[in-house]
């Protein structure tokens, strides 16, 4: 399988590291469509030039190594999956440092009880800011909590009333064009597996 390349290939096929990343998929083994082998879709991001590649469970994160500038790296692996899968995905990425970032600066106690409240980190592509992102957000009074950050929404839902949160109508909303969800358990292991020195994914 051979998509678009991405990153720098070294001589005799060696691809050359750089900067580490998470790219977070959207709409990938998501209620039966768009199956993806996690198998097939590490061997595309390898195929696009891209090093010490691996993924993380069935839903579309993959960590990688690349020197391409990262203000291409979403268009070209957006056109890059296109290629290799005939899939129109969205693709959000964060470096390691952005990633650090968005999980020093959660709220305080943001998904510290997960029995008591469900937390997501909604990663937004840009150009949507958070800002416009919030005005998305209906929240329901005693369930919904919602702050911005660097890229990102953090949501918080009490666990026992999930069936009454209102998280679910910002799918109806122009802006869930771009973004895409992660729990805070899936968040912060990325970032643990991003921080391995040197990476061993």
């Amino acid at each position: 399988m051979r998509g678009l390349a991405i990153g720098p290939v070294g001589g005799y096929g060696r691809v050359v590291a750089g900067a580490r990343y998470v790219a977070l998929l959207r709409g990938i083994n998501v209620g039966g469509k768009n199956i993806v082998r996690m198998a097939d879709l590490r061997s595309a991001f390898e195929d696009a030039g891209c090093a010490a590649v691996s993924s993380y469970i069935q839903s579309g994160n993959v960590l990688f190594e690349s020197e391409t500038p990262k203000s291409k790296l979403e268009h070209n692996l957006e056109a890059m999956l296109e290629t290799a899968f005939g899939l129109s995905l969205v693709v959000v990425v964060r470096s390691h440092r952005q990633l650090r970032t968005i999980v020093k600066e959660a709220p305080d106690g943001f998904g510290a009880t997960p029995d008591v409240r469900h937390s997501d980190v909604i990663f937004l592509k840009s150009p949507l800011s958070s800002h416009q992102a919030m005005q998305a957000f209906e929240l329901r009074a005693g369930v919904d909590e919602a702050w911005p950050g660097t890229g990102v929404i953090y949501f918080s839902r009490l666990s026992e009333r999930l069936s009454h949160s209102r998280m679910g109508r910002i799918a109806s909303t122009p802006q869930y064009q771009h973004m895409t969800i992660r729990n805070w358990r899936t968040t912060t292991k990325l970032l643990s597996l991003l921080s391995l020195d040197p990476p061993v994914w």
